[in-house]
């Protein structure tokens, strides 16, 4: 932001404040009024002597970020070190090279936190001031970033205490921020060209969640934390699957709330020729497990000049409706050639369909629908991702998108390097393995030697032997196999070198205390062309330390034992090593130095007669009719029994999603019945209760909610009771009549009393959940000989607001 002075900015203030202060003001010359053209043209310079380099006053952006996010907000302070003060200020934030003279200058927009101490100044309306002159120590104010591609912008600010001004061009009064180069996730902006390329390239997308609890700390969710199943699609430009800025489909709404991709799979099969490759993964449960207990998942696809887009989506599990993925990454280059490789860090962004804040709020859906967005800092303080600062989110996956092969004639224009080359002539993915299940065959030699002798393409060969035709008369295919290869010379390396992807990421620290270990690994891109096997590393181990002051230091642990055997005795297996604890921590907390280690281990390659298995059977209905559940699968083994044990599985299980499961309605137990209604004769009585829960997902309805019964307190009185009495009662009560009537003397000859009005029912004790209404009807002029019960005052009761809340 700059905070731009030519002179000083100050606002208007009361003329008798000036001269109290000791300040002199004199109008910015009329050139300069010209130059404004009119905004922001009343600049007053304040006559004072002015300090360069003076650090007693600092203007500061919480978090000091050296860049800023496009949209995003900013809490700035300008504070003065003890014992030092100011009385006034002023700030402005303007674009980088921009004289202020024009709005258009001006970047950004500042909030007013307190109106006690700052307000905009009157005749500069984007400039913020104080509102009154006098001591004060401190300020602060919110200020929004302008929009992306608005370049750098300059924060000042002026100080001014008693008739000296400090003004600094450079320095604590002056903050420089340019705009973020935004991690993926933050737009989708961008331009989408027409295709140069040629023939056809084919991909790997690798997803790889980083959403774990040590990384996300704040109210992660322990339990059922996961990713969706990935679905997505290369398609055309003419094709948008999600966008920032547009709105989430019925499909995205499925993924992005309930984390089922089958709305919107059936929403991208739907464009027909728009998409050419539909992309799916499975769920992963939990979200975060090392990559040597569970491999991330990927997914093949493949690209042509129409369909050279590629997008995807999963769902962060359980939340409201946020989500990562790609949206219209295009695989196209500007050389008219395929990427050779694509890395992004995602951030989680939000549907708009769903007005949760947290990652286990209730469901309740947002009216109207809002656009998709990603999410930032300083959404909600209950948001898991809050920062008071504004920082950035740590990103919760990245993805990688690699290109593993290239077919048809190519016609970019750039030279093809060698892992170009090596991507043209590999081997396309073979169809479904059609050998007959009566034909039983060794395990395949290794590769021979390519067939050419320079650095031009060649064939390659490899071999395997019939052990065993259990069916005469079904033929069995062929027992050699060929590929395409390069001659020696095609690479700087020796021709036995393999090719290795690039490292990824190391994993999280193995100790949250103290030292531990941490790993990366990477995978074999292409295998020596003389068929030997690759002797390069995919893995790697180093030592990291994590708050060496933490209690670890005092946690006293053995030596290593000795690692156990490899649990295989052929094959991949694992084997494992122990210590102990020597002495726990002396104030009694946990030590939490690893004392287990588990680690891979590779005996010689197994050699056992393949199974014959029959194919897969059908997925099992959900063990569930709504919600989560499993389902199973099963196959059944064919071979004969002579030819060795099978040890493949026979059955598989996996978790399945069901519509949400109904929840019916909950209401409060019901209060205590209230009054009778009248005081004589029959009324009645009314009891409430609340609705603690409305229905969902088809749940029972609420029932009701007020309930009313007959009362009866006595009979009412109605001018001398009617038969109710004999007729000596009467004429005793007449007697004692006529005798009050002696006493009164000259009062009017009445035995009862005039009423009011009833009055207006009272508010209703509760806004919705059924409530209570009185209203009351007092006597207007009461006689001391009236002692009727119509001289008494009257109050009914009826229920009111009686609908759900």
């Amino acid at each position: 932001f700059i905070i731009v002075f030519q002179g000083l900015l100050w606002s208007v203030i009361d003329s008798s404040a000036l001269c109290n202060a000791g300040f002199a003001f004199t109008e910015e010359p009329s050139e300069r009024a010209g130059k404004s053209d009119g905004y922001c043209s009343r600049i007053l310079r304040a006559q004072g002597t002015r300090k360069e380099g003076y650090n007693e006053f600092r203007l500061r952006v919480e978090g000091d970020p050296e860049n800023y996010q496009p949209g995003s907000t900013y809490r700035v302070t300008l504070y003065a070190s003890s014992p030092a003060y100011f009385r006034g200020f002023t700030l402005i934030a303007l674009r980088e090279g921009r004289e202020g003279d024009k709005e258009e200058d001006y970047a950004g927009n500042f909030q007013i936190i307190d109106e006690e101490d700052t307000q905009f100044m009157i005749n500069c309306p984007p400039a913020v001031t104080e509102s009154t002159p006098r001591r004060r120590t401190r300020i602060q104010v919110f200020w929004t970033a302008p929009p992306s591609s608005s370049g750098c912008v300059t924060l000042k600010a002026s100080i001014v205490q008693k008739r000296i001004i400090y003004f600094q061009d450079e320095g604590s009064l002056t903050k420089r921020m340019c705009e973020k180069e935004s991690l993926f996730g933050e737009t989708t902006e961008k331009p989408l060209l027409d295709c140069c390329a040629c023939g056809t390239a084919k991909y790997r997308v690798t997803f790889y969640g980083n959403w774990s609890e040590k990384v996300h700390p704040k109210d992660y969710p322990r339990r059922a934390n996961h990713w969706s199943a990935i679905i997505g699609a290369s398609h055309s430009k003419n094709y948008v699957l999600w966008e920032y800025g547009g709105y989430a489909s019925e499909g995205i709404k499925k993924v992005a709330e309930l984390g089922s991709p089958v709305s919107m799979e059936e929403e991208i099969r739907q464009k027909g020729d728009d998409v050419l490759t539909v992309i799916k993964m499975k769920a992963q449960w939990p979200a975060w497990q090392p990559l040597n207990v569970r491999a991330a998942p990927s997914a093949e696809f493949s690209v042509d000049r129409t369909r050279h887009l590629m997008s995807f989506l999963t769902m962060l599990g359980p939340s409201p409706d946020w989500n990562v993925g790609l949206s219209a990454e295009d695989l196209c280059t500007k050389e008219c050639g395929w990427a050779q490789r694509v890395v992004q860090d995602m951030i989680p962004w939000d549907a708009g369909t769903d007005n949760g804040v947290t990652y286990e709020s209730p469901n309740k859906p947002t009216v109207p629908q809002e656009k998709i967005r990603p999410l930032t800092s300083l959404d909600h303080p209950q948001s898991p991702f809050y920062d008071p600062e504004g920082g950035a989110i740590t990103p919760v996956a990245r993805v990688v998108v690699e290109r593993i092969a290239r077919k048809g004639e190519q016609c970019n224009i750039v030279p093809d390097n060698v892992d170009d080359i090596v991507a043209d002539i590999a081997q396309e993915e073979k169809e479904e393995d059609d050998t007959p299940e009566t034909c039983i065959y060794s395990n395949w030699s290794p590769w021979s030697a390519c067939s050419s002798a320079t650095c031009d393409k060649g064939k390659r060969m490899r071999q395997r032997m019939l052990k065993a035709q259990l069916d005469l008369s079904v033929p069995c295919p062929h027992t050699q196999d060929f590929e395409p290869c390069m001659g020696p010379g095609c690479s700087d390396e020796e021709g036995s070198t393999c090719t290795m992807s690039e490292w990824i990421t190391w994993s999280p620290c193995s100790m949250s205390c103290g030292m531990g270990l941490r790993s990366r690994e990477r995978y074999v891109k292409q295998f020596p062309d003389d068929g030997s096997v690759c002797t390069l590393p995919t893995e790697e181990n180093e030592k990291c330390i994590v708050n060496e002051e933490c209690t670890l230091n005092s946690c006293l642990v053995t030596e290593w034992g000795e690692w156990d055997s490899c649990s295989a005795t052929c094959g991949l297996g694992m084997k494992r090593r122990e210590r102990m604890v020597k002495m726990p921590p002396p104030d009694g907390s946990i030590c939490g130095a690893e004392v287990l280690e588990v680690e891979k281990c590779m005996m010689p390659e197994c050699h056992t007669i393949p199974c014959m298995l029959s194919p897969w059977s059908d997925w099992s209905d959900c063990s569930v009719t709504c919600g989560k559940g499993m389902r199973t699968r099963q196959r059944v083994l064919k071979s004969p029994v002579e030819l060795g044990e099978c040890t493949e599985d026979l059955e598989q299980v996996e978790k399945c999603m069901l519509p949400e499961c109904p929840t019916d309605c909950m209401v409060s137990e019901w209060t205590e019945w209230s009054e009778c209604n009248k005081s004589c004769g029959k009324g009645h009585m009314i009891r409430t209760r609340m609705v603690k829960l409305e229905p969902q997902f088809g749940g029972d309805s609420c029932p009701e909610t007020v309930q009313r019964k007959k009362c009866k307190i006595r009979k009412c009185n109605r001018g001398g009771g009617q038969g109710q009495v004999n007729s000596d009662e009467k004429k005793r009560r007449k007697e004692a009549r006529e005798k009050r009537r002696s006493k009164q003397g000259d009062l009017p000859q009445r035995t009862c009393c005039k009423m009011r009005p009833w009055s207006s029912w009272t508010d209703c004790t509760k806004l919705c959940g059924g409530g209570i209404q009185e209203r009351l009807m007092t006597a207007k002029r009461r006689l001391k000989s009236a002692q009727l019960p119509s001289c008494k005052d009257r109050k009914e009761i009826r229920a009111c607001n009686v609908h759900p809340c």
